[in-house]
């Protein structure tokens, strides 16, 4: 058994900044699925300064507790300041990882660099696309692409007609209805994308939500649920001990941990006692 810190295991069971940046100015990716461990990490830069940052991860509880710490590093710090971090500043800040462990470290890492590199791109590229024109849809008004994603944004549209009367594109020859209709289905197949959970979400709040509020009721009666593997929608739990609560709605210890998953998390999430 690793031997983990008290931050490491502070980190992995509490993790700040889990998520993702709308519009964010850099996005880093390091690792691979396949191998078991993938990072994404968003930053939000203004005036050369990392105002916020967040991160999608998927794998153990050192790469969630290197990624989480790697964000509260950076917050604050000029990009200067910023890319000067090393893998091993991660794992100092951390207290240290087992050497079996140090390649989260380098996970978060080479994230933030493939993400500053992905910056110091777009800054070369500004003068560039500030040059560049919007893209019009609707070239009997003049109505670009960004207007009418605008208005779909602000007031909720969801037929051309309604873009129509708030814009005025495809009012004329109507050519365009179609390009608006691609925008308007584009942006709620966006939108749905964005509200979904992703794999490495849906571990953090199901690990959330067993610790702080299963474990806890369980605990008032003695019993007990440790969480052993996650695969899609299957949940490996051990339970042991009893609950009160349980007996009284009715349930088995198993079927009141997958109700409360069900309910919090994902409606087709299945509970495995092992």
């Amino acid at each position: 058994m690793w031997d983990y810190s008290d931050k490491v295991i502070d980190h992995y069971r509490n993790p700040r900044n889990v998520g993702k940046i709308d519009n964010a100015d850099a996005v880093g990716l390091a690792g691979s699925l396949a191998c078991g461990d993938q990072l994404k990490i968003y930053l939000k830069i203004e005036n050369n300064i990392v105002t916020d940052a967040k991160f999608q991860t998927f794998g153990c509880g050192s790469a969630v507790a290197s990624s989480s710490i790697l964000t509260e590093m950076i917050i604050g710090k000029t990009v200067d300041e910023v890319k000067k971090i090393t893998n091993q500043d991660i794992a100092d800040q951390l207290d240290g990882l087992p050497p079996e462990k140090m390649h989260c470290s380098v996970m978060g890492y080479e994230a933030l660099e493939d993400a500053l590199k992905n910056w110091d791109n777009y800054q070369d590229l500004d003068e560039i696309r500030n040059e560049a024109p919007e893209k019009i849809v609707c070239t009997c008004f003049g109505i670009t692409e960004n207007q009418i994603w605008d208005a779909i944004k602000s007031n909720g549209y969801k037929t051309v007609e309604e873009i129509t009367e708030h814009t005025q594109a495809g009012g004329a020859c109507g050519r365009c209805k179609s390009l608006i209709k691609d925008i308007i289905d584009t942006y709620y197949k966006k939108e749905t994308e964005e509200s979904s959970l992703s794999p490495a979400q849906k571990i953090l709040k199901i690990n959330n939500i067993i610790e702080n509020q299963i474990s806890l009721e369980l605990k008032k009666d003695g019993g007990d649920i440790t969480l052993v593997d996650i695969q899609d929608n299957k949940v490996m739990v051990k339970l042991r001990g009893k609950c009160s609560g349980c007996k009284n709605s009715h349930l088995t210890l198993k079927a009141f941990v997958e109700r409360t998953l069900k309910d919090a998390v994902d409606p087709n999430i299945e509970v495995i006692e092992v």
